[in-house]
């Protein structure tokens, strides 16, 4: 997980274009979008990561770094 990759999908990127991307992913097939990583795995991480963060923008009127604030407190929790 790479936040610079993630806050600049999050910049370039409609919701409706991450959703494709995250269903075609799983669905193992090519992407429409430019979604940067080492892998499937990752490229995956990353458009998770920038829905989490747009659908947090919306909902809660907050600004890109405090959502991306957010998703790395919400990836810390998980971890320990």
């Amino acid at each position: 997980m790479k936040i610079p990759v993630i806050k600049k999908i999050v910049e370039a990127y409609t919701l409706e274009e991450l959703h494709k991307a995250e269903t075609a992913l799983y669905e193992e097939r090519d992407i429409e979008i430019k979604i940067s990583g080492e892998d499937e795995g990752e490229q995956l991480t990353h458009v998770l990561a920038a829905v989490f963060i747009k659908e947090h923008m919306m909902e809660n009127s907050s600004d890109l770094k405090t959502a991306i604030r957010e998703y790395t407190l919400r990836v810390r929790n998980s971890i320990s």
